[in-house]
């Protein structure tokens, strides 16, 4: 027999993206709770470290958020390519979300929870209400 023992649970991953940071989420399929993952610089190192926690963490899902009410189709634009982006170097397919208010949701939690650095932290918090948000809904 093979050395895998037992088989992996699979897991969803959260992504905030925004022009200068990604903030990234996870959750598995078991428990889907959603947690702050981290957050990383949207530069030309992003796909190699993404495709590396795609296969680490063994995500099935990516989950985006995406806001539906917008009148900034560029915005729009960009998030669509960057999509494609990701389903085409990972292999996974990309979902969306909707995310209105969640940057402004995460510095709330945030400062509720007593934390500093809120610039910081923001990004990968959207991620994980983006991520939650999806999975009380599927």
């Amino acid at each position: 027999m093979g050395g895998e023992s037992e088989a992996q649970v699979s897991t969803f991953l959260g992504v905030d993206f925004g022009k200068s940071k990604i903030g990234l989420a996870t959750a598995d399929e078991e428990t889907k709770m959603a947690f702050a993952f981290e957050t990383l610089k949207n530069d030309k190192d992003f796909l190699k470290k993404f495709k590396e926690i795609v296969l680490n963490e063994n995500v099935k899902t990516i989950v985006m958020g995406m806001t539906k009410h917008t009148k900034d189709e560029q915005s729009v634009k960009e998030k669509m390519d960057f999509a494609k982006v990701l389903e085409e170097e990972t292999g996974i397919e990309v979902v969306f979300q909707e995310e209105m208010f969640t940057t402004k949701m995460a510095q709330e939690n945030i400062k509720m929870h007593g934390g500093r650095n809120i610039a910081e932290s923001d990004d990968k918090e959207a991620a994980r209400i983006i991520l939650q948000s999806w999975l009380d809904a599927n």
